[in-house]
């Protein structure tokens, strides 16, 4: 049986060229009527302004769909304006290469082709371009074509948007843009005067692209191109053993390093006071505070082997944490984080456990700082640190998008302490969080006999992320190695446009956390 004409017809959409100016005025014309139609030079000006920014639905021939597009800076694209004046006149001679916003200065559907979804396929292909530029969004004025009808009943335009944003109005166009994620920031009045049905108001409208970050240590990443969409990270439970040399101690690091390395991690991650292990090389019985002081000469010997290996096998490396003593005398604990770059940063842990201080005399850091990578910022947070919420946050505020978080507990109440904590670090700052932490005995060594530890990779929880807020798991008590990849970009959709959206909504009014300047 032949295929109907119907069935042959194709819908798709396109970008615009000159060949379609008589169409696309011919269809401004069926859907305004010919006084308000677009004129063959307007078209042409929209064309030669920003050809990438105009598109057409094509439908078995005919031109029924138009969309029109220009950049524009974002104190005119938000600030109070009308059609003519934003458009140029309908030209888009407004249109500003450089600009950080697409306005939408048009969206046109034939009538007889309501119902094939011809203005939602054009509003996709708009949002589309503003992902592939790395626009902030798209803004434009939407009409109110049911406020003529309402105004007695609302008395304001205001009112009635607010009715309509709320689901306690229904408006055809209106409630079209919210169905599409466009959300209203307020009314704009003489926006459109020959607009009768709108009484020339208009809604002014945003759409946010996920994926662009308003923090300007991510941004800065995203415009250099050296974001990229997903980062592999690799977190070893380490057991400890005991071991006769700092070259056996090497050998074991590099072996994990390397493993990592061969499944293409961009980090692996080592569990706090890993270093720990080398205090068997000394077997003698030492007071715990002899024990942390004797580490602190393998200062040098583990900051070069981070370094080393990094290097070598093209990997960032989280180094654990390792007793260091400062030039006061004073012990800290600290995380060496080796970049592949070759750099090699140091991060102290801030909150020493109560033990901590009593038994080993460990002191407390005083800055903590995110690092700049080649997968954008991140930050470090060891064991204690992460059952305080302030710190994650001033990481977080710093750019951090991944916060690494080796640590070392005795018992599974420790253990569980710190992994709820990161999962709710990880949803508070929707935030990645890698855990790593030791496993083994060290008989011998003070204050260092058992150790309990699961290991893990947290994700926020919202639909784009692993169910359970958990990318990878390991087994309780078990040497081994969890991988994951974390999409970045669908970090930055969660924080943009997520179910909650915990960072955006804070309360800033309310109350904020101010970190004390050092020195």
């Amino acid at each position: 049986m032949p295929q109907s004409d119907a069935s042959r017809s194709k819908l798709f959409v396109r970008k615009a060229t000159r060949a379609d100016i008589p169409g696309i005025v011919a269809l401004s014309s069926r859907s305004y009527g010919e006084r308000m139609a677009y004129t063959p030079e307007m078209v042409g000006g929209q064309l030669t302004q920003f050809p990438d920014g105009q598109y057409v639905a094509e439908y078995d021939g005919v031109i029924v769909g138009y969309c029109a597009t220009f950049r524009i800076d974002e104190k005119s694209a938000l600030g109070r304006h009308g059609w003519r004046e934003i458009t140029g006149g309908g030209y888009a001679s407004r249109h500003d290469a450089n600009g950080d916003w697409l306005y939408g200065m048009e969206v046109c559907v034939d009538p007889a082709r309501r119902g094939l979804r011809i203005g939602r396929r054009l509003y996709d292909r708009r949002k589309r371009l503003c992902l592939q530029l790395g626009l902030r969004g798209i803004v434009f004025g939407g009409r109110l074509p049911g406020l003529s009808k309402r105004i007695k009943q609302y008395g304001s335009a205001e009112a009635y948007v607010a009715a309509v944003n709320e689901g306690k109005a229904r408006d055809l166009t209106l409630s079209f843009q919210l169905s599409n994620q466009f959300e209203v920031i307020g009314v704009l009045p003489d926006y459109l005067p020959s607009d009768h049905e709108s009484l020339g108001y208009a809604a002014h409208l945003v759409w946010r692209n996920p994926s662009f970050s308003d923090h300007p240590a991510i941004r800065t990443a995203q415009r250099s191109g050296d974001l990229p969409a997903a980062v592999r990270v690799a977190t070893v439970q380490y057991q400890q053993r005991r071991i006769k040399s700092f070259e056996e101690f090497a050998t074991q690091i590099e072996y994990f390093v390397d493993i990592a390395a061969d499944y293409r991690s961009d980090f692996v991650v080592f569990p706090e006071l890993i270093t720990l292990q080398l205090l068997s090389i000394e077997n003698q019985p030492l007071s715990p505070s002899d024990s942390i002081r004797t580490l602190t000469k393998y200062t040098t010997q583990y900051r070069e082997l981070m370094h080393k290996l990094a290097v070598s096998y093209n990997i960032n490396i989280i180094g654990g944490s390792h007793p260091t003593q400062m030039d006061d005398g004073d012990i800290h604990n600290i995380c060496y984080v080796a970049l592949r770059d070759g750099s090699v940063h140091e991060r102290e842990k801030i909150h020493p456990t109560p033990n901590e201080v009593h038994w080993w005399k460990i002191a407390g850091g005083d800055s903590a700082e995110a690092i700049a990578t080649d997968c954008g910022p991140i930050g470090v947070m060891i064991c204690y640190d992460s059952e305080f919420p302030e710190l994650a946050r001033h990481l977080v505020d710093q750019g951090a998008m991944i916060l690494f978080v080796p640590y070392c507990t005795d018992v599974r109440q420790g253990h569980l302490r710190v992994r709820y904590c990161c999962q709710a670090r990880a949803v508070e700052n929707q935030v990645y969080v890698v855990t790593s932490g030791n496993v083994g005995n060290l008989p011998g060594v003070n204050n260092f006999d058992i150790q309990y530890a699961q290991s893990c990779i947290i994700t926020p929880c919202d639909f784009p992320f692993a169910p359970e807020g958990i990318a990878a798991d390991t087994t309780p008590n078990a040497e081994q190695v969890a991988f994951a990849d974390l999409r970045l970009d669908d970090l930055m959709q969660a924080r943009a446009s997520g179910t909650v959206q915990n960072l955006r909504d804070r309360r800033h009014d309310l109350y904020q956390t101010t970190w004390k300047r050092r020195g």
